[in-house]
């Protein structure tokens, strides 16, 4: 699935970006009212997620256009967070109205709503450069070539490859991925990132990154 970023914030496009594409979205961008309408003409993505206040021409205008021209799905995400704000948005033809600042967890799950209403299946696929992690089939391809990972390695890969970038202690994962009544200590976690990248390779040490005295992360180069 394919979602256009309107916003002329770049460091709020950024994270928006990072969340977006880690919940295996592909994500387009623009900066103006006018770019916009650009991009969505050539990409014909399947949801805008649309800033109001923009260079060229507004967010009203924008939706206003993109209405005559589409039924594509609409999140309105603004600043402006009056009554009145929030009926014109929906009434202009948003489908959702999130007010800034907003949780980028929060807008992850609105969008897998929306197209979960349009009848879409949520995407469970991460791709990275060389890499592509399945997780509704429970496959990881290393350059075309298929690894056999145990039901908890799989999980812990998936756990840091969702949040890229991010590090996380040995007794986070520990927590996340065998739970908080594991009575195993944190070289479990250990014994399960050497496996994985003995799996991986050359690449393991590519993708899964050691943080002296704190943990690891998911990292692309």
């Amino acid at each position: 699935m394919k979602i256009l970023i309107v916003d002329d914030d770049q460091n709020l496009c950024k994270l928006m970006r990072i969340y977006l594409k880690n919940a295996g979205f592909e994500i387009v961008e623009a900066k103006d009212g006018i770019q916009a309408l650009e991009v969505f003409r050539k990409e014909r993505p399947d949801l805008v997620i649309l800033d109001i206040m923009i260079p060229y021409m507004d967010g009203w205008q924008v939706c206003e256009q993109l209405r005559r021209e589409s039924e594509v799905s609409i999140i309105m995400l603004t600043a402006k967070d009056t009554k009145d704000d929030k009926i014109k948005g929906l009434e202009l033809g948003g489908d959702i109205y999130l007010t800034k600042p907003f949780d980028p967890d929060e807008l992850v799950a609105q969008v897998k709503a929306v197209f979960r209403r349009m009848g879409g299946k949520e995407v469970n696929i991460l791709q990275f450069p060389g890499l592509v992690i399945n997780h509704d089939q429970f496959r990881v391809e290393l350059v075309d070539e298929e690894l056999k990972l145990s039901p908890k390695e799989f999980e812990l890969l998936w756990f840091l490859a969702s949040h890229h970038g991010q590090v996380f202690s040995r007794e986070h994962l520990l927590d996340q991925i065998w739970g908080f009544d594991f009575y195993g200590g944190s070289r479990t976690v250990d014994s399960h990132i050497n496996r994985l990248r003995e799996k991986f390779g050359q690449a393991g040490d590519r993708y899964i990154k050691t943080v002296w005295g704190v943990g690891y992360k998911f990292e692309v180069d």
